[in-house]
């Protein structure tokens, strides 16, 4: 997640808590407060009638998904952003199921309950996880929607294993075509920036999960904004259930994989919505340029909405997701 000049600014961290919290505070952003119970912890096994659904991988790591609504109604498949999990898209997903969709959500490797393990911490290995679970449930006509580093997987998934299987897909504030600075995007954001990350997870990961959730992921930086503490708690706890590990090499991933070529790649119809006031990944080097590398792309832009609006604005962007599956 970059942040632009003027926006939070990972950077300005430092080792302690004092050097954390003074750095955020030099970037505008509200430090939530109050006593807060930590997270509930995921379980592995059957417990009573509950049991994790899981698929492995071809190379042996289990992944976690959820798989609500009707076997033989069109599957929506949810793809989350870094560094949260399925429940993320709780909001969507018990929309869609009252509308009478199937709806899919998984995991990532590494994150919420599916496996934490050293490797595959990469837009290729993301995608073939993702097709495992698609194949794994047999999902055709589907409607893939990203979000954030989950647009990334998406359009590598459609692009690569699609074929045949979906039907249209949807890039909600993605990372594509590639966020980082460089000589051919020069628009992008500095590396340094991305390594300001690291630095920030490696030295409080809960601390620095705290703070972004209460600044730029949903906005609440900006004047007058309302911090919504179960929000931010909410980030924070599917954050703290995942594995420092595959956080830390995942900024990499979302930051610095050339997606140019899975953009060009997708035939089917695809919705790029973004916020045009997302502090995260900047409309400017992520949809606006998306949108010129899609063979049949629909751009919508939300005025004033933040990186995580899919949250703050869930109603707005229901509807808008059912108008364009329905068409």
């Amino acid at each position: 997640m970059p942040a632009t000049s003027g926006t939070f600014n990972p950077m300005t961290f430092d080792t302690n808590r004092r050097d954390v919290l003074g750095g955020m505070a030099l970037a505008g952003i509200m430090i939530s407060a109050g006593p807060f119970a930590g997270p509930a912890h995921a379980q592995r096994s059957t417990t009573g009638d509950m049991t994790m659904a899981t698929v492995k991988t071809k190379d042996g790591t289990e992944i976690f998904y959820k798989d609500w609504g009707p076997r033989d109604a069109q599957p929506i498949c949810f793809h989350h952003g870094w560094p949260l999990s399925a429940d993320d898209w709780d909001t969507q997903m018990l929309f869609f199921l009252d509308k009478g969709y199937r709806v899919v959500a998984h995991d990532r490797r590494g994150h919420g309950r599916s496996e934490q393990v050293a490797n595959g911490h990469d837009i290729d290995t993301y995608a073939q996880d993702a097709a495992a679970v698609a194949d794994h449930l047999d999902l055709k006509n589907a409607v893939h929607i990203g979000h954030s580093t989950g647009g990334g997987e998406a359009a590598r998934y459609v692009a690569r294993y699609g074929h045949g299987r979906v039907a249209k897909a949807v890039l909600m504030s993605a990372i594509p075509p590639i966020m980082v600075k460089s000589a051919s995007n020069p628009g992008g954001t500095p590396v340094e920036v991305f390594d300001g990350f690291r630095k920030a997870l490696a030295a409080n990961r809960s601390q620095f999960y705290l703070d972004v959730p209460s600044g730029p992921f949903y906005g609440f930086n900006r004047p007058g904004a309302q911090p919504v503490q179960g929000m931010i708690y909410n980030w924070w706890r599917q954050g703290m259930m995942g594995a420092a590990n595959a956080h830390y090499l995942g900024i990499e991933a979302f930051s610095e994989t050339d997606q140019t070529e899975d953009l060009k790649a997708i035939t089917v119809p695809t919705l790029v919505m973004h916020g045009d006031d997302d502090q995260v990944v900047p409309i400017a080097d992520s949809a606006l340029l998306s949108i010129k590398l899609l063979r049949q792309g629909e751009l919508k832009v939300y005025k004033g909405f933040p990186h995580g609006m899919l949250t703050t604005h869930a109603d707005t962007i229901n509807a808008d997701l059912l108008a364009f599956i329905r068409k």
